[in-house]
């Protein structure tokens, strides 16, 4: 026999002991799952486009109310938030950081470790090319490429011209009123076809809003995540596939080689943060690597935006309460729980 009777008892507070310490470890293990897990400032650079404006305030309200995370909403655009993460580690977050314009820049923070990538913001890419209303494919399901509808000028008429076609184009300045006239002179459609510039991006909205709402026909070049994209139901043609130099060529007006087809490529854009948050506060980067959402997603939070005039933070919270199915995914039960308790 190895113990006597004191023997026992003292075993046994010493299992008990233990048993408590494990238990203890565990709870703070879990408890550790959902709370910050640093002292630093947490800022995140709110872009000046809508999406990434509603993107930053819905993570500022997770991270602040469901994490207890000390958090900034910080101005930013591309150029200089990625400048400014990769010179000095501030802002900690870009929660839509559009590589494609920084991309030298990106490679050279990423490979000298100063950035990371914790995910993809926009899960299956940024969207841009020519779009023509569902409800005119429906009645002419024919029209499927760009060829298609280039054939057709007639189901296009431009209201000033009703001999012709209309193509909405970019406001003037825009990158993309580059490509898309590019394009109108490599499909040769300027016989049949108008190129329409709008003053501004409202006033293609406006149009491609009135089309929409009288079931008229419109061809134009958009882009998303937008409101437009998610209010109308709009097809986009296929314009075959996408050649990069073609493309570069296409939107440098250095550029001396003739116009030539392509279709717009997918910018990727991405959760950016400087590395030292994947380091030092390892439960936030685990949270933005699952924050993920579509074109379809973002394009849908926006249009409450426009529909109701709410700025990022009023768009950023009906997201909390009316999508609690998609972001709860993301989160511990106890972060939801304190964000969900915040909104009420």
């Amino acid at each position: 026999m190895l113990y006597g009777s004191g023997g026992i008892a003292a075993a046994t507070r010493v299992a008990v002991f233990s048993a408590a310490l494990l238990g203890g470890a565990g709870l703070a293990q879990a408890q550790d799952a959902s709370a910050c897990g640093t002292d630093r400032t947490i800022d995140i650079a709110e872009m000046t486009w809508p999406s990434a404006a509603a993107l930053a305030r819905i993570h500022a309200k997770i991270l602040e109310t469901g994490y207890g995370c000390n958090v900034e909403v910080v101005t930013g655009d591309t150029v200089p938030t990625s400048s400014s993460m990769l010179s000095r580690g501030t802002p900690a977050i870009a929660p839509e950081l559009w590589t494609s314009a920084i991309e030298q820049q990106w490679e050279k923070g990423i490979k000298e470790g100063k950035l990371v990538e914790l995910a993809d913001a926009i899960t299956d890419g940024t969207v841009e090319g020519w779009f023509i209303p569902r409800y005119v494919q429906e009645a002419n399901p024919e029209l499927v490429k760009a060829e298609d509808v280039i054939a057709r000028p007639d189901l296009f008429p431009d209201p000033e011209d009703p001999s012709k076609g209309r193509l909405y184009s970019c406001p003037p300045g825009w990158a993309c009123e580059l490509s898309t006239s590019a394009l109108y002179e490599a499909y040769e459609m300027k016989d049949k076809w108008n190129l329409f510039s709008p003053g501004s991006g409202g006033a293609l909205d406006a149009s491609i809003a009135r089309a929409f709402t009288r079931e008229e026909p419109i061809l134009f070049y958009y882009w998303g995540p937008t409101a437009i994209l998610g209010k109308y139901d709009a097809v986009q043609l296929d314009l075959g596939e996408v050649k990069p130099d073609v493309y570069a060529c296409n939107t440098d007006t250095d550029c001396d080689e003739p116009a030539a087809v392509t279709a717009y490529p997918s910018s990727p854009a991405v959760v950016g943060a400087a590395s030292w948050v994947k380091e030092d506060a390892p439960n936030v980067a685990e949270y933005f690597s699952k924050v993920g959402l579509t074109n379809a997603q973002i394009s849908e939070l926006l249009v409450y935006g426009e529909e109701n005039k709410a700025d990022a933070a009023a768009t950023a919270e009906n997201f909390l309460k009316t999508k609690k199915d998609v972001w709860h995914q993301w989160v511990p039960e106890e972060v939801a729980a304190k964000v969900d308790a915040s909104l009420n």
